[in-house]
Parts: C-alpha cells; structure tokens; sequence
C-alpha cells in the first residue's frame, strides 16, 4: 500500500487527456482525420504518426500556450481520486517536463474542488529533470506514462507505475496501472483525516 504522501503524478497523459486534446485539435483546426489514439504507439509523435512534423510541433506548442477551444478533459476516475487524496496529503504534487506551468494549474483547479494550496506543478522543462525534484520532494512513488523516464526514476530510487497508454507497450519490469481506479486501489485510505 503506497503512503499518501509519498506519491506523485505526470500531468500530459496521467492527469489530462492530452492526446485526446492533441486529436481533437488536429481535427478540429487542421483537419486531420485519419488518426486515432491508437495509432500513437511512441512518446515522440513525429516518430509514429504519418503527420507533418511542423503541424506537430505547432498543436503541441498551442497545447502548452492554452490556446485551443476544444476542450481538454482529465482522465477517467482522476478527479474523484485526487479529491479524496487531498483529504491525506496536502499538496497533491505534479511533476511535469513541459517548459513551464502554463495554463496547467488554472486547468486543475476548474477540474478539481481544491484550494489552490492543494495543488503545487513543477514544470522540469526537461524528462531528465524529474528525478531530482521527486528525490527533492521526498516522493516514493509516481504515476508516469512516459517509459523512458520510469527507467530514469527507478535509477534514482523512485518507484515509477507506469500509467498505461499505447505509446508505453514495451516489456518492461514496472507496476502498471490502467486507470485511476487502479490507482485508488494502491493507495493505503486508512489514515484519513477529518
């Protein structure tokens, strides 16, 4: 059972629906239609979709910047269970590798029923950079969809659960979860605070 304080999560891919977004945004604004989620198969999306690597890199940067219309969505379940967590641990840690925060954290708070002391997002700019602030931060375990960085966390004595998506479906020696009700199910609840 994971102690409530010594967990942390991803936001792109774990938290938000960032793909989803990605998609949406492609259809939507530039009329790409021929993609759908499973055909991201890789972290890096000019390596696995048949897509201009410029119009890429311009729906990741509008992504980033908050500048889209369609919405982006938290993954299934995330909610409830981070509202709970917030009654044991305070604040919820998200560690990111976007170059800076962004509209992240005003998007967790419209999503979230937290005060904003309830929430802290370090943006690392860098997938390398987050073993240090989770060592830093004195995190155990946390919820990352990027497998390259589950390595990188285990060599720094952070335990990484791979958070389950197409782009990580590789053989590899980590705890997978594939939904927040997994992740509800590692928590140890039993010390909740009034």
């Amino acid at each position: 059972m994971i102690d409530p304080d010594s967990i942390a999560f991803d936001f792109d891919g774990v938290l938000a629906d960032t793909m989803t977004l990605f998609l949406d945004i492609a259809r939507k604004d530039y009329q790409v239609q021929n993609l759908r989620y499973e055909d991201i198969t890789c972290y890096m999306l000019k390596d696995c979709l048949e897509m201009d690597a410029d119009l890429i890199e311009t729906i990741i940067q509008r992504i980033q910047d908050g500048s889209y219309t369609v919405p982006l969505k938290p993954m299934a379940g995330a909610v409830e269970v981070l509202t709970r967590l917030e009654k044991f641990s305070s604040p919820i840690l998200f560690v990111t590798a976007r170059p800076y925060t962004g509209p992240i954290l005003d998007w967790i708070q419209s999503i979230l029923p937290l005060n904003t002391e309830a929430i802290k997002v370090i943006p690392t700019g860098s997938f390398d950079a987050k073993a240090d602030i989770l060592r830093d931060h004195r995190v155990a375990y946390f919820v990352e969809d990027r497998l390259e960085t589950c390595f990188q966390l285990k060599d720094a004595g952070v335990e990484p659960l791979v958070f389950r998506q197409p782009w990580n479906r590789k053989i590899h020696p980590f705890h997978e979860v594939g939904s927040w009700k997994d992740i509800h199910s590692l928590i140890d609840w039993t010390e909740e605070t009034p």
